[in-house]
């Protein structure tokens, strides 16, 4: 990881190399889109803001000039640009000028929220909105036999009302996992060990958690999808990031093995979503009641 750095922070060509690879293998491997990410998020937080979105617009050339080529269309470049390194070359230059963590997530939260409020305030039915953009995929499913047309119905009429908040959702987790990543390789060469303490002190403002409690008491209110349950998804990773901040600052503090941390990672996988959960209640727990400072053995702080 160290010499991909150092290969990232060698000049925008590099850089923008290194972003277009990963995002156009991303189509194959998903996980390399992170990779792909925090190749932006590197260079600009080391670099400036117009250093990374130089490496944005280069490698968005390089993926329309190819997709065009070989797909014949340049719309696989422009999701790129939108979905993998618009958002985190914001959330690269919120870290460069804020210098805080807890701030640039708090920022990505509440960007995730506006996202959804505006999708709410501008279509007037989201649900049949991903309906329609669901269909082709639906009936490419059906057409290679994957599913009968009756159970495809079923179940894409059922995804569609949810398809808003776990889209956002996943687009903020994404985004600040390639942030973390490029944050983790900034570390790697220029403050060797500095990333781990930085994520290990992260705990969100209150107000989130007073936020989370009031949309917990509004889903108690409103049956079934819709704004509420939308906007309590996408800041449900928000209080993810903050449990396992948690997790691996009492780690740290009781001098425990490193096998428990591999562990819990495993059971994250096999029990997705529920283990996922648990660690987000933890971090809202840990929003009101700092749990960090209970039971670590000393006051975690804000760094």
């Amino acid at each position: 990881m160290k010499t991909l750095a150092r290969f990232v922070m060698g000049g925008i060509p590099q850089a923008a190399l290194v972003a277009a690879v990963a995002a156009l293998l991303s189509l194959f491997l998903p996980l390399l889109g992170i990779a792909s990410s925090a190749a932006v998020a590197l260079v600009t937080m080391r670099l400036g803001l117009r250093q990374g979105a130089a490496v944005a617009g280069v490698a968005g050339l390089g993926c329309a000039l190819l997709g065009a080529a070989l797909l014949g269309s340049a719309w696989p470049a422009l999701a790129s640009l939108l979905i993998l390194w618009l958002p985190v070359w914001a959330l690269g230059a919120t870290l460069r000028v804020s210098r805080s963590l807890d701030l640039t997530v708090l920022a990505a939260g509440l960007a995730g929220a506006a996202m959804v409020l505006a999708i709410h305030g501008l279509l007037q039915d989201p649900a049949a909105a991903w309906q329609a953009l669901l269909e082709p995929f639906r009936a490419a499913l059906v057409k290679d036999g994957m599913i009968e047309e009756a159970d495809s119905q079923v179940l894409f009429h059922g995804l569609a009302p949810w398809m808003t908040g776990a889209f956002v959702a996943a687009l903020v987790l994404q985004s600040l996992v390639g942030l973390f990543l490029g944050r983790w390789w900034q570390a790697l060469l220029y403050n060797p060990g500095g990333f781990g303490e930085e994520f290990r002190r992260l705990r969100l403002h209150r107000s989130l958690g007073l936020a989370g409690l009031a949309l917990l008491a509004g889903i108690a209110l409103v049956k079934g999808p819709g704004l509420v349950p939308d906007l309590l998804t996408v800041l449900t990773p928000l209080w993810l990031l903050q449990g396992l901040a948690a997790i691996h600052y009492l780690h740290r503090a009781r001098g425990a093995h490193s096998g428990w941390l591999v562990g819990l990672y495993v059971l994250m996988v096999v029990l997705m979503p529920h283990a996922e959960l648990l660690v987000a209640c933890l971090g809202l727990v840990d929003n009101w009641a700092d749990v960090r400072s209970r039971l670590g053995g000393g006051a975690s702080g804000r760094g």
